[in-house]
């Protein structure tokens, strides 16, 4: 039976119907084997010893040529670090100059690694990667929103399959981002409680969606997920930011990271995704009712025009099946 359900924090609905799609173990049916990747490519201007196909990294772990992590600048930026951020009036309209700042970062040497396939201490060089360069960025004036983000898979919008992820600093907060603020504002001022944290704890409290749990961290497929297979991790502890994720932390997330990560590569077949690091914006790092999380999407649907037209989401795959199924991943 078809039902809606809601997210505690956003308001939002989706609709539940399991029964319009397949069991969990019936997705990998219909994808397309990925062809072998070669751990070194001649033409990749991410591969090792190609470096001067690249900006100089702005951010490198090691220093020199025995790099384990780089960072480097966007050579194709939608945006322009050198523009300013003054809106003008266009008639009735509002415009602005592009401004923004653009960085890749490259997250192994080996042209044919990913995150579910690395060492959990090379997971962490690239979460710690991110952090050092949020902080670094947040010091920026005219930066209002930093978002880090991952695409793997040409459905997820790669262009390039050596492993990497971006950065994008943007003087702009938008709506989409805005309005769950708006709404964990509303549900702080009325419950004295960030309304994340009420969310974690209750997904613990049922445990019928929990793919990874730890000490600081949990990973699981939300009550209202939005399609098959989404993913959170959301650190226990409250934290506005991602910046505030102390060392120790890193390590651990990379592990429940890397765990997530592999059993959707095992048991889905290495699926084209998305995550995206949903942190507080420059200035509200200590509020107290935001909450930092990582939330992971496969790319085994797509939003049609219901979707699109009402902004409530189908979901074919009950979370709490999709759970089920990747914690019986072998991995």
């Amino acid at each position: 039976m078809p039902e809606f359900r809601q997210n505690k924090a956003t308001k939002e609905w989706v609709i539940l119907a399991p029964e319009r799609g397949k069991r969990p173990s019936d997705f990998i049916k219909g994808l397309t084997p990925r062809a072998t990747v070669p751990p070194y490519k001649d033409d990749c201007p991410f591969c090792p010893g190609n470096e001067h196909l690249t900006y100089e990294p702005i951010y490198a772990h090691p220093a020199g040529k025995d790099w384990q992590v780089r960072v480097v600048p966007n050579k194709f930026a939608a945006l322009q670090a050198d523009l300013t951020v003054t809106r003008h009036r266009v008639g009735s309209f509002l415009t602005a100059d592009g401004f923004g700042i653009a960085e890749v970062v490259i997250e192994h040497p080996r042209h044919n690694q990913t995150l579910a396939t690395m060492e959990i201490t090379e997971v962490a060089e690239v979460l710690r990667a991110y952090r050092e360069r949020q902080i670094e960025i947040s010091k920026n004036d005219k930066i209002n929103l930093v978002t880090i983000f991952r695409n793997h898979g040409a459905r997820a919008g790669t262009s390039l399959e050596h492993p990497h992820s971006q950065i994008i600093a943007t003087p702009i907060v938008p709506p989409h981002v805005r309005y769950p603020m708006e709404q964990a504002v509303l549900h702080y001022d009325e419950f004295g409680r960030c309304v994340y944290c009420e969310m974690v704890a209750e997904e613990i409290r049922q445990g019928d969606r929990i793919i990874v749990e730890s000490r600081n961290f949990v990973a699981f497929c939300p009550f209202a997920a939005r399609s098959p297979f989404e993913c959170r991790i959301y650190p226990k502890k409250h934290k506005a930011t991602y910046i505030l994720i102390e060392d120790d932390e890193i390590l651990e997330l990379a592990s429940v990271l890397r765990e997530t990560l592999a059993r959707l590569y095992i048991g889905l077949n290495n699926p084209d995704h998305n995550y995206i690091i949903r942190s507080a914006p420059i200035g509200d790092h200590d509020t107290r009712h935001l909450h930092w999380y990582m939330v992971i999407i496969p790319k085994i649907s797509t939003p049609a025009g219901f979707e699109i037209g009402s902004g409530i989401y189908i979901n074919t795959a009950s979370p709490e099946e999709a759970a089920e199924f990747l914690t019986q991943v072998k991995i």
